[in-house]
């Protein structure tokens, strides 16, 4: 009996190797943070860091008040909530619409989705503000809620379409022949085939959507963009705001994808 062979062994080169990853993301992070304090100090600006913390919190008589920073991320935080769920109506309900036998149904899906996918969000923003929101009575926070939900939405409902629609015929096929009703079908059978696929993307329109919601500046929600602004119109802090906004935002995403990474874990370990 022959010895089994090694398999060759591959070094591997310079610019595959980790080392050189973790030298480009410094270098990377190295030449911003040297563009922006010398694009500072060209300007003449004045740095003001110590300045910043007022602007989370302080302390008066024992008791602790948060500042416009943290008031405006607490709105942000709310915003995205009521989107998140808004957001996953819409798009599964549009889905529902366009995968249904209902003519009409699918004809008010597809209108939607093209009217929607196709005009600049901050348009339909001042549609919504300065159109329904007057005739309907709707206060600013919710029409910002909303403009940003059915925009987002349409990205959605596709997403969650495509999830469905890959689940094989064989399967639906399967499940009818077994005398399960539709509900049962996409409970037991679709569903967890096809919620798997859907996280990943379903992530990405989720953090857009807190991205997004950085818009609603334009109609007055005291949002944490609203509040920066504020806050550079009376310090002039421009660079440090901004990048502490930067970096709240950031950490908002940055912790959505995580959760929606443990749920993703959680799902497929479970199917």
């Amino acid at each position: 009996m022959s010895e089994l062979r090694k398999p060759p062994f591959r070094s591997v080169k310079w610019w595959n190797s980790r080392w050189f990853d973790v030298s480009q993301l410094v270098l990377f992070f190295g030449a911003l943070i040297w563009l922006t304090l010398n694009g500072a100090a060209q300007m003449g600006y004045n740095w003001q860091w110590y300045r910043l913390p007022k602007y989370f919190w302080k302390v008066i008589d024992g008791e602790l008040i948060w500042g416009p920073l943290m008031d405006g991320l607490f709105v942000t935080l709310e915003i995205g909530l009521y989107g998140i769920i808004i957001t996953l109506l819409i798009g599964l309900t549009t889905a529902m619409l366009r995968m249904s036998q209902s003519w009409i149904g699918n004809l008010v899906a597809q209108v939607y989705l093209e009217v929607i996918r196709n005009t600049p969000l901050l348009v339909q923003m001042y549609v919504f503000y300065f159109v329904f929101a007057p005739i309907l009575e709707i206060p600013r926070f919710w029409v910002g809620v909303l403009c940003i939900s059915f925009f987002e939405g349409t990205f959605a409902s596709e997403i969650i379409r495509a999830g469905i629609l890959s689940v094989q015929r064989g399967q639906w096929e399967a499940s009818t022949s077994i005398g399960l009703s539709r509900w049962n079908t996409y409970r037991y059978i679709v569903l967890p085939q096809a919620v798997p696929l859907m996280l990943p993307p379903l992530t990405g329109v989720l953090i857009n959507l807190i991205k997004h919601s950085a818009i609603v500046s334009v109609i007055a929600v005291f949002d944490l963009t609203t509040q920066g602004l504020d806050i550079i119109a009376d310090t002039f802090m421009s660079f440090e705001i901004w990048l502490t906004i930067a970096a709240m935002y950031l950490g908002i995403t940055i912790v959505l994808s995580l959760l929606v990474s443990i749920l993703e874990w959680r799902v497929r370990g479970r199917h």
